[in-house]
């Protein structure tokens, strides 16, 4: 088909064709942008924790008689957890889990000299608890071992450590960390690493990185006010938190337990990613809208040109077009508008990310984002126009004459 007609006629309508064109160029250009702020939001809230979250439960207990010895309350608590049906393991902790966003960090170095601008400094999170953790919250031991029962100590001087590979990495790049001695901020005193987990998540993102930077360490918690994590079947984690908050209650009736701390891993992890849950549904939302709107644009003005130029259609299948030509006319015509559209929208795309990439710290937007807008927009174009192309390949020479 020449396109000499199609490009004459949007010549005698290029204040609308112009007005479409820039509506897809805009579209494209949001879009791209909301496609990629909802991927990394995804990738944000699927980002792996290293522990067993569909089958852990967490229960925050408050003692009020500062009294109490806190390992004896520990272990008498620990004794009734234990002892409820279904619960595989249970191990107390000082509130710091995995994207609870209690998080107890400092400096960890390969050398005693702490320093913030040392490289041979990280700052991670310290995560403690009782024997058993690393099995309670299933995290996988990719090197070494667990700890020792004569490693645990109440004090503040803990000799021992599991850190996580990617600290391993940050700390001893290109070596093994294994058997190596490390020092953090508690004190002078070097702990030794007997053990490496795959992965161990922080109790909040710190961006690419830093997120994984984290190690346990031989320090029993040593507050009668602590966290206990069961471990139990994903079907039994409500009857598990339930028996837990009556057992605790039995051993120490003096105790305080907010039923907002009484949670399974899994709604602790999706309260840390309400908001970016929310604002994906929002970004969607908004995406699908301005692409309905781009549609809606699209098929009125198709349909606008069809009932304008019902005598010129009538007259050219007078003289031999075929429906088939009449219906690739207006696709022909749709592709062109569209197609000027997602070109400049590629180019605004561009802008705008550098818009955001200055004001917000967004990531650059890769450019393979780009050819698949356009090309969603020119399915979206042909998929809006083709209803109002049909129904101008159906036009009669003999109806399009006689008609208004």
């Amino acid at each position: 088909m020449e396109l000499r007609p199609i490009i004459s006629s949007l010549r005698h309508h290029a204040l609308t064709a112009a007005l479409l064109t820039l509506q897809v160029a805009l579209t494209c250009a949001i879009v791209c942008n909301v496609a990629f702020m909802v991927i990394r939001r995804v990738d944000d809230i699927s980002i792996p924790s290293g522990i067993a979250e569909n089958e852990l439960s967490v229960i925050r207990s408050d003692g009020t008689d500062t009294k109490q010895n806190p390992q004896a309350l520990h272990q008498a608590d620990l004794a009734a957890l234990r002892a409820i049906p279904g619960v595989r393991s249970v191990a107390a902790v000082s509130y710091a889990l995995p994207l609870n966003r209690q998080d107890s960090y400092g400096l960890v170095c390969t050398t005693a000299t702490l320093s913030l601008h040392s490289k041979a400094c990280k700052i991670s999170t310290f995560y403690d608890g009782t024997p058993h953790l690393v099995d309670t919250l299933g995290l996988q031991l990719v090197a070494g071992r667990d700890f020792l029962p004569d490693e645990y100590t109440a004090d503040d001087r803990p000799s021992a450590a599991i850190i996580s590979r990617a600290l391993a990495d940050r700390l001893f790049p290109g070596q093994n960390a294994l058997g190596r001695m490390i020092y953090m901020g508690r004190g002078p005193d070097a702990l030794h690493v007997v053990g490496i987990v795959a992965t161990l998540l922080r109790p909040g993102l710190h961006g690419p990185g830093g997120s994984q930077l984290s190690l346990i360490t031989s320090h029993l918690p040593d507050s009668n006010s602590e966290a206990y994590v069961l471990r139990s079947a994903p079907a039994d984690r409500a009857r598990v938190l339930d028996a837990a908050t009556k057992a605790l209650f039995a051993s120490d009736p003096t105790r305080i337990i907010e039923p907002k701390y009484v949670r399974t891993y899994t709604q602790i992890r999706a309260a840390y990613f309400q908001r970016d849950t929310t604002m994906i549904g929002l970004f969607i939302a908004s995406a699908l809208g301005l692409l309905f709107v781009t549609a809606l644009g699209i098929a009125g003005l198709a349909n606008f040109w069809v009932q304008q130029r019902r005598r010129s259609i009538g007259i050219r299948r007078a003289v031999g077009a075929t429906r088939r030509d009449i219906l690739r006319y207006f696709q022909t015509e749709n592709l062109l508008i569209v197609t000027t559209g997602v070109v400049l929208g590629m180019a605004l795309a561009i802008t705008l990310n550098l818009q955001l990439m200055k004001h917000y710290e967004l990531p650059r937007l890769p450019l393979w984002y780009l050819p698949i807008g356009a090309l969603a927009l020119e399915a979206l174009g042909q998929a809006a126009v083709l209803l109002p192309a049909r129904r101008a390949a159906r036009v009669t020479p003999v109806e399009a004459i006689r008609g208004p």
